[in-house]
């Protein structure tokens, strides 16, 4: 991997914790941050765009890749939904001079920060509690039932990592939670 000077800022949390919201904000910011684009083997959906969303790769051609050893870390999530960091886009971001932002599930998340070391800062964005996780899932409209449940479930057991991150924002005041991301990240970039 590049000798260069560039950082690492993993991002990790149940969905709909808010850390995407966090990250966008913090891109705006004038770090000099970029966002690592994962790879997945999941369908598209209509408001994506492959390169810009996601890295959309058929199962066969992740798999692939992974044999290839093109992967920084990668994930089964689900049987057969793959989903990854590609080294290139690393060195893609390192070599244009910016800080890496991933926003990772925390099993990427952990493996990331053991790969990186010290390039790199773990955070964790917890929710206030699963009801309010619930909460939010259910208000998004985008969730059936047993997709719900799965995610709940997921939720809990990726909240269980949270003590092996390097810092842990509880997500409970969306402001207060960027504004905190925001320091955390001007304090390990200096």
């Amino acid at each position: 991997m590049s000798n260069n000077k560039g950082k690492a800022i993993i991002f990790s949390a149940p969905s709909g914790a808010g850390k995407t919201t966090i990250i966008h904000r913090l891109l705006e910011s004038g770090l000099g941050l970029s966002f690592s684009i994962s790879a997945c083997s999941r369908e598209k959906r209509a408001h994506e765009t492959d390169g810009v969303d996601y890295y959309f790769l058929s199962p066969d051609e992740f798999r692939k890749r992974i044999d290839h050893g093109d992967f920084l870390e990668w994930e089964e999530v689900y049987p057969g939904k793959y989903y990854g960091t590609l080294i290139s886009e690393l060195e893609r971001i390192w070599e244009s001079g910016k800080h890496v932002v991933f926003d990772v599930d925390v099993k990427g998340g952990l493996n990331i920060r053991q790969k990186l070391g010290d390039r790199a800062l773990a955070i964790f964005v917890g929710p206030p509690s699963v009801k309010v996780l619930e909460e939010r899932l259910r208000a998004r409209g985008t969730e059936s039932e047993d997709s719900l449940k799965a995610r709940i479930g997921k939720a809990e057991y990726e909240m269980t990592f949270q003590s092996r991150f390097d810092k842990v924002i509880v997500n409970d005041d969306l402001d207060k939670a960027v504004n905190e991301a925001l320091q955390l990240v001007i304090d390990f970039l200096a």
